[in-house]
């Protein structure tokens, strides 16, 4: 039976349910005048015994309120049966976090980037609160809903402000409101242990709501849990006030058993390392029972502000097959990036190769640059990471998938329950989700292992062509230095041969002769060996190609896209015993569907683990595998370019050295020449200027031509190499 209900401008059906309170329910309804569908709560009689000054305090909350992270208000009229007063806002059809974090998919807690949008948000309306100077008093999941925008944007927006009120930062108060377990534990005491402590409460009772509903949202539970949950309430109050500080789980899993305490996250909970590392001290700072150690409402906002604001840098840790997320403040810069990778690799700055779009992430970046400046990655267009010292390729285990549960034996008599049959139908849909997020992990990484083959191979292929380049310039460069050092020589020799001086003999053309060995039959020889097998062979693209020809990735099965039809086949058996459950009582057919539903469940889930363990997760495994044989010739060769540059580099700067040798002996020997013919001049005089003949002058003066060009040479070749030093400058910035 349908039941309307009216104002002068709103119009709603009692059968269209969105949540029901202990002071009023809210319902679907629709503006009479353009159709916009809209959320009005009404309130019943329990509501109207209340004093008239807290009747009406909810009224003035949300007329006192506007922000985009607080559901609007959008009228508030008088009923036309009961005559009392109803709130119209704006609907949320993403429903309340209360809902959203039971669906199977969160079993674990909401997605990493979900995650952070419900901090944003909930900590924008809470700033805007307290701006007002507001308490909201009843903080938790189900008063946090979601909004979807016209533009699909999700948005997360307090309401429900029944409890709320005016409260400076220096004030108390004593009333009791809100939902026991995210009360404050002193709120606790005194309202569901009914003991009569004489305390009163600030503002600060709201961080910690805030706090324990982050955690939920994080993990998909509640921080204190006591055997047995509610009933066990001495043991709530004993885990919430006896915990140490820091500690921001404390879980009873047996009647009278110890608690197990917790300064982490849970492992399962789908937040990576690099979040963790900046939600802890939050939580933790939150759930301070201390007055004197709990965060200040403006600690809290500008340690969420600091966090938001960082730049969030897909990585892919080859060596390890796994995907990390580092955040790096926006002044931060490319050292502090490599001290956040260590952190969660221990990978050293200095054995870290750090690849981006195909080149070095230095290249892109600089050293100076800010993290505010840096591009966006993608998990599917990640920077790669690669360690030099360390070729080993192993996937790293994400832990155990839990296992599909169990039904009871269907052909055994009465033994068909709605109620467990449902529970198990959701459970197993929990697991179907955990087994489709992993699936699609490992397909997304077997792609990023052939990126990194690809990327890897290039970068290889890029150095070794950069180290025979800079060989083939310094053999022009010798070349050109042996013939001028063979210039110099010849015309000491002839010059000295003239004036009746012994040749006076230099070590230029002994060290000439080892440069000249070291260069052709060392270092030139080894890089052309590297560059024919490694750039023109593509011997490393060739063995990978090899390796994996016979490999069927996950994604050319369409691993993912079978595992997201096993989950919604799951999903759709869930709905069904969830409508058995509802009817409660099952007529003879409707049980016979019943069973087939669990039939449907068993085998699906059978399927969706056969899927993970036969058909994906080996596959990924021997992938890898291969990528660690790959890596360990990748790894040498790109480490023996690098060497090898580094030896053109001390083999430039030993052959600039002899250049400049070269030139101070050639430059001493003429001025010696000089001296030399003056005296011989000024001894001999003039009568015997004569003897020397002209073709013996125009010879002289022919080598001292060639000799004074050495030094122009000499200069030339310096300009060169200072050219080479630009043009090899970034890659050697790159190493």
């Amino acid at each position: 039976m349908s039941f309307l209900r009216g104002s002068t401008n709103y119009v709603w059906c009692t059968t269209s349910v969105l949540g029901k309170g202990a002071t009023g329910a809210v319902y679907q309804g629709v503006n009479k005048h353009n159709g916009e569908p809209v959320a009005v709560k009404t309130f019943n009689q329990l509501s109207h015994m209340r004093p008239l000054d807290v009747q009406m305090r909810e009224f003035e909350v949300l007329e006192k309120v506007k922000h985009e992270n607080i559901v609007k208000l959008l009228a508030i009229e008088e009923e036309h049966e009961s005559r009392g007063k109803v709130i119209v806002m704006e609907l949320c059809t993403g429903g309340s976090l209360f809902t959203i974090l039971d669906d199977p998919e969160n079993t674990y807690g909401l997605q990493e980037d979900e995650f952070l949008l419900v901090l944003e948000h909930l900590t924008a309306g809470m700033k805007h609160l307290r701006d007002n100077n507001l308490v909201h008093r009843d903080l938790k999941p189900g008063n946090i809903m979601k909004f979807l925008s016209d533009d699909g944007l999700p948005i997360y927006k307090l309401t429900d402000f029944g409890a709320a009120r005016e409260l400076h930062e220096d004030q108390e108060f004593m009333s009791l409101y809100g939902t026991e377990e995210y009360l404050h534990p002193h709120m606790y005491e005194r309202a569901v242990l009914r003991k009569p402590v004489a305390k009163t409460f600030g503002a600060t009772v709201d961080l910690w709501s805030i706090g324990v509903t982050l955690y939920h949202v994080a993990t998909g539970n509640l921080p204190f849990r006591p055997y047995g949950g509610r009933r066990n309430k001495e043991t709530m109050h004993y885990i919430t006030t006896e915990k140490a500080s820091g500690v921001l789980s404390g879980v009873q899993t047996s009647e009278k058993g110890s608690i197990t305490w917790s300064r982490d996250l849970p492992k399962n909970c789908q937040l990576s390392d690099g979040c963790k590392k900046l939600i802890t001290p939050i939580l933790a700072g939150l759930l301070e029972l201390e007055s004197q150690r709990i965060w200040s409402f403006e600690k809290f906002f500008a340690e969420v502000t600091k966090t938001l604001d960082r730049r969030l840098l897909h990585i892919f840790h080859t060596n390890r097959v796994q995907n990390i997320r580092v955040y790096l403040h926006p002044d931060e810069t490319y050292e502090r990036l490599q001290c956040l990778i260590q952190d969660q690799t221990e990978i050293s700055p200095a054995n870290q190769i750090l690849l981006y779009k195909s080149t070095y992430l230095l290249t892109e970046v600089g050293l100076d640059l800010p993290g505010r400046s840096y591009k966006p990655t993608e998990m599917h267009k990640p920077i790669l990471l690669f360690s030099k010292e360390n070729n080993n390729v192993t996937l790293v285990a994400d832990g155990e998938v839990p296992n599909f549960p169990k039904f009871p034996d269907m052909s055994l008599p009465k033994l068909t329950s709605v109620d467990s049959d449902a529970g198990l139908a959701k459970t197993a849909c929990s697991v179907g989700h955990v087994c489709k997020k992993r699936v699609e992990k490992l397909s997304q990484n077997s792609q990023l292992i052939n990126k990194c083959v690809q990327v890897f191979t290039k970068i290889v292929t890029e150095k070794l062509k950069s180290v025979l380049s800079k060989s083939d310039h310094l053999q022009s460069v010798f070349k050109c230095t042996k013939y001028l050092v063979e210039i110099s020589v010849r015309g000491h020799k002839s010059v000295n041969n003239m004036i009746g001086i012994k040749n006076i003999s230099t070590d230029l053309k002994d060290e000439l002769e080892k440069l000249s060995d070291e260069l052709n039959n060392s270092l030139s020889l080894a890089i052309q060996q590297l560059h024919q097998r490694y750039v023109k062979e593509r011997t490393l693209t060739r063995e990978w190609q090899s390796a994996t020809r016979s490999f069927k990735c996950p994604n050319k099965n369409r691993a993912p896209a079978r595992i997201k039809t096993l989950v919604e086949r799951l999903r759709d058996s869930w709905q069904h015993l969830l409508r058995d459950r509802a009817t409660r009582s099952l007529t003879y057919n409707d049980e016979q569907f019943h069973v087939l539903e669990i039939i449907k469940i068993t085998e699906t889930s059978r399927r969706a683990r056969t899927l993970l363990d036969t058909d994906v997760q080996p596959v990924v495994m021997q992938l890898a595998d291969c990528m660690a044989d790959w890596y360990k010739m990748a790894q040498t060769v790109y480490l023996q370019a690098q060497i090898l540059d580094k030896d053109f580099d001390t083999f430039e700067h030993r052959l600039l050295g002899f250049i400049e040798r070269a030139n101070d002996i050639d430059a001493s020997f003429h001025d010696g020449l000089v001296n030399v013919a003056k005296v011989k001049f000024t001894s001999s005089g003039a009568k015997h200027a004569g003897r020397i003949s002209a073709q013996d002058i125009q010879a002289l003066r022919a080598s001292l031509r060639g000799l004074r060009d050495i030094d122009d040479l000499v200069s030339d070749i310096k300009g060169k190499n200072e050219m080479l030093k630009h043009i090899t400058e970034p890659s050697k910035l790159c190493d």
